[in-house]
């Protein structure tokens, strides 16, 4: 699904951002530009960046949990 029309930003477009370290929505805008034109993303764009932070730090909670002692 496309977040921000402007410049052509999915959603998959910023859970790659995320996996590829990506921290907030600063960064989100340097790396796609995304939400750096009209603005009219920013809410979902923020709502998407932060899920996909959190499902990342999940992820990387059950691979820590999954590792021999």
């Amino acid at each position: 699904m496309y977040i921000c029309v402007c410049n052509a930003v999915t959603d998959t477009d910023i859970r790659t951002a995320v996996a590829g370290g990506v921290r907030d929505l600063k960064q989100l805008r340097k790396t796609t530009g995304c939400a750096s034109t009209c603005g009219n993303c920013k809410e979902m764009a923020t709502e998407v960046l932060a899920r996909a932070l959190t499902e990342k730090s999940e992820a990387q909670g059950l691979l820590a949990m999954m590792q021999p002692a």
